[in-house]
């Protein structure tokens, strides 16, 4: 390379350095600033999820020295002296709170709190339909037959969480008012049904037999109970 090309070299170095000298002068700033809003996103995210843990841990150690308590109502009056916070955490104590003055023998506080978080439309549906399926099952001769039916046919309906359980509901109804075909009905589409756990379709099975009934088992019931035992038969 001769000299004229080195010194040309140079010179379009030098050219090209101070364009970038240049551009950070100019533009550096946005990249500091990107930097600065990449680091404390980060770390406000971390503080969020700290705070959110640390509140969930305090509300779950609230909870279990509120049921630490020996006495139902004393336990009651803990637990609610709890701030829950979040809705879901709310709807999770009331929960809790309606078991408690349940087994207190306080049936009326119990279905009003339960009525209560049935009703709260800022609550996750799910939380909702138990609390309306517990406040239903506790009301028993307190509320006409008909209008318990009326609110469990409702739950029963396909795409209900507690459908199944809502029907078990609706066949002990069946029961009381003397109409045992219409229960064994129910419970047998209660075994027939995908979504039946083991101990829901073992109690249907008992009762149909105690209504004097014979329970028609499905195609996997069917096949386990006709496995053979170890004598072959």
């Amino acid at each position: 390379m001769s000299n004229t090309d080195s010194f040309i070299e140079e010179v379009n170095e030098e050219v090209r350095r101070d364009r970038l000298y240049g551009y950070l002068r100019r533009y550096g700033w946005i990249a500091i600033l990107a930097v600065i809003l990449i680091v404390g996103g980060a770390a406000w995210s971390e503080y969020r999820k700290a705070q959110t843990r640390a509140q969930a841990e305090a509300l779950g150690d609230a909870m279990l020295s509120a049921l630490a308590e020996n006495d139902s109502t004393n336990r009651v009056t803990a637990l609610a002296a709890i701030e829950p916070g979040a809705p879901s955490s709310a709807a999770v104590l009331r929960l809790m709170t309606a078991a408690e003055q349940s087994d207190a023998g306080d049936t009326a506080a119990s279905i009003e709190t339960l009525n209560a978080v049935a009703l709260d439309g800022e609550l996750p549906e799910i939380y909702r339909q138990i609390a309306q399926f517990k406040s239903l099952t506790l009301q028993g001769d307190t509320t006409p037959v008909a209008d318990r039916r009326q609110a469990l046919e409702a739950m029963a309906q396909p795409g209900n969480v507690l459908r199944l359980l809502a029907t078990e509901q609706l066949a002990l109804i069946d029961i009381d008012e003397g109409d045992a075909d219409a229960a064994i009905a129910r419970y047998q589409a209660i075994i027939s049904d995908a979504e039946t756990t083991s101990d829901l379709q073992q109690r249907a099975r008992q009762v149909i037999v105690a209504l004097g009934g014979e329970p028609e088992l499905g195609d996997d019931a069917a096949q386990f109970g006709a496995q053979p035992t170890e004598n072959g038969n």
